[in-house]
C-alpha cells in the first residue's frame, strides 16, 4: 500500500511539474481587421508575438486574430474598451468617435511625406494624443503605418476634381474624412470595412479609398475598375490596449509588451513601404491607373482646405494649429 501510494504521489508531482510552465503563462488576446498578408498582421505575428515570448521568458503568450476573425474594426475597438479584448491594431479613424482629438492628424493633404507624418505622432503631439486615448480607457502602444489613401471606383477615371462629383464613396467613420469628400463634391458614406467588398460588388457604393496595399489584399480590384493616386490622407494604425488590464500587469510584463511592440512597429513601417510599392504594380495589372498631375492635386487640396476650421471645433484649435506647425517644420 505504501509503495503504491508513493508511486501515485510521485506521478502526481511529476504531472504538476510538467504542467506548471503552461499554467504559469499569461495569455493576452489581440485582434485586428487587416488581412493576414498585410504588413501590420505580419508584424504582429512574426515580430510582436515572438519577441514578447522571448523577452518574457515565455511567461506571456499571445493569441492573435487578424482578418476580422473577432469582428470588424468598430467591434474590436469596443471590445478593447470594455475589457472583453486586451488589444487591437486598428485604423485611427475608428477611434475618432471616442477620441475626436485624433482628427487633428486626419486633415486632407496634410503630410508631405511619411517622415513628416511620423515626426508628429512620435513626438509631443503623439504624446498628447496618447493621453487623450488614456482618458477614454485605452493605453496607446504606438503608431503603425496605414499609408496614403487613394480613390478607386467603378464608374470613371479620376483625373481631377470634377471627376469626383456625385460619386458615392465609402469612407471610414471619421468626420474629417467625410467632410473632406463632401467638400470635393463626392457623396461619402461611412461604412465598416467588413461590409465594403459586398457593397462594392452590389453597387451600393461606387467606390472607396484606401492605401494600395489594402486595395490589393482585400481584393477590391475584383469589383473596381479605376484607381488614381489621389493621396488625399496619410493614415495611421493605432495600437491600443485596455488601460485597466494593462496597468494591472506586473511592471516587467508592461515593459515586455511595450518593448516587443516597439520592434513590431519598426518592422511594420519598413515593410509597409515595400509592400505598398509592390501593391501598386500589381494593381496596374488589374485596374486602369490614372496619375493626377501636381496641378490636379493642388486643386483637390484647395477645395478641401475649409475642412480645417470644422476640425478645430471638434479636436481643438490649439491642437490642430500645433499639428500644422509641426508639419511646417518638415517642409
Amino acid at each position: 500500500m505504501n509503495y503504491r501510494f508513493f508511486l501515485a504521489a510521485a506521478a502526481q508531482s511529476l504531472m504538476l511539474f510538467l504542467c506548471a510552465p503552461v499554467l504559469a503563462q499569461e495569455k493576452i488576446r489581440v485582434a485586428g481587421n487587416f488581412a493576414t498578408e498585410h504588413s501590420s498582421s505580419i508584424a504582429m505575428e512574426q515580430v510582436f508575438k515572438k519577441e514578447l515570448a522571448r523577452v518574457s521568458n515565455n511567461q506571456m503568450g499571445v493569441d492573435i486574430f487578424p482578418a476580422m476573425q473577432l469582428g470588424g474594426a468598430k467591434e474590436n475597438v469596443d471590445a478593447v474598451r470594455s475589457g472583453a479584448l486586451f488589444m487591437t491594431w486598428v485604423g485611427a479613424a475608428f477611434l475618432t468617435r471616442i477620441v475626436p482629438e485624433l482628427e487633428a492628424v486626419s486633415l486632407p493633404f496634410l503630410f508631405p511625406s511619411r517622415d513628416a507624418a511620423f515626426r508628429v505622432t512620435d513626438g509631443p503631439v503623439g504624446q498628447l494624443l496618447d493621453q487623450k486615448l488614456g482618458d477614454k480607457g485605452f493605453i496607446s502602444l504606438g503608431w503603425m503605418e496605414l499609408g496614403s489613401r487613394h480613390v478607386t471606383n467603378s464608374k470613371r477615371a479620376i483625373r481631377g476634381l470634377a471627376d469626383l462629383k456625385g460619386l458615392k464613396i465609402r469612407m471610414q467613420p471619421n468626420e474629417t474624412h467625410l467632410a473632406s469628400f463632401r467638400a470635393l463634391g463626392a457623396n461619402p458614406v461611412a461604412m465598416d470595412v467588413k461590409e465594403l467588398y459586398s457593397a462594392l460588388e452590389q453597387g451600393v457604393v461606387d467606390g472607396q479609398e484606401n492605401p494600395y496595399a489594402i486595395i490589393l489584399t482585400n481584393r477590391y480590384g475584383e469589383v473596381q475598375k479605376y484607381v488614381s493616386n489621389t493621396g488625399h490622407f496619410f493614415d495611421f494604425i493605432a495600437v491600443v490596449a485596455n488601460r485597466k488590464q494593462f496597468q494591472a500587469m506586473k511592471p516587467e510584463m508592461q515593459k515586455a509588451i511595450r518593448g516587443a511592440m516597439t520592434l513590431a512597429i519598426e518592422h511594420q513601417r519598413k515593410l509597409a513601404v515595400e509592400l505598398d510599392t509592390k501593391a501598386l504594380e500589381e494593381l496596374k495589372k488589374k485596374m486602369q491607373y490614372d496619375a493626377l498631375t501636381p496641378q490636379a492635386v493642388e486643386e483637390l487640396r484647395k477645395a478641401s482646405a475649409s475642412v480645417v476650421d470644422t476640425v478645430k471645433k471638434r479636436a481643438g484649435a490649439e491642437l490642430v494649429d500645433r499639428v500644422i506647425a509641426e508639419v511646417a517644420k518638415s517642409r
